[in-house]
């Protein structure tokens, strides 16, 4: 079985510069990883995925701000990667993206320099 990993992208400004409550962007990356699901929810890699939910694989990774999210999904978009770009509301924040599930070797090399979210 082809080990599959979802990577979710949150901006770090959230909590650092903007204030935001620590639960609240958490949430953000809960949201846009159960709407990629639910997006792709007939994906073969997505089934795979919910297979086996003990042993999901999940790296979240840090943007600095808004416009570096904005970059990552643009790229991803270009290279047609699956993904869903939370927008807050009423804010109309981009504040996280959430990439369907794929196998850590095809995805891993489109969040080279990212680092872990802290």
């Amino acid at each position: 079985m082809t080990s599959l990993v979802q990577y979710v992208v949150v901006r770090g400004d959230l909590l650092r510069t903007l204030k935001w409550p620590t639960g609240a962007v958490i949430a953000q990356a809960c949201h846009a990883c159960t709407a990629v699901i639910h997006q792709f929810n007939g994906d073969s890699n997505v089934t795979q995925y919910l297979s086996d939910l003990d042993n999901m694989h999940k790296v979240v990774l840090e943007a600095k701000d808004e416009t570096e999210l904005r970059t990552i999904s643009e790229k991803l978009t270009s290279k047609n990667i699956h993904y869903k770009l939370w927008i807050e509301q009423p804010e109309n924040y981009a504040t996280c993206l959430a990439v369907k599930p794929y196998p850590r070797d095809d995805i891993k090399p489109y969040f080279k320099g990212l680092k872990l979210y802290k």
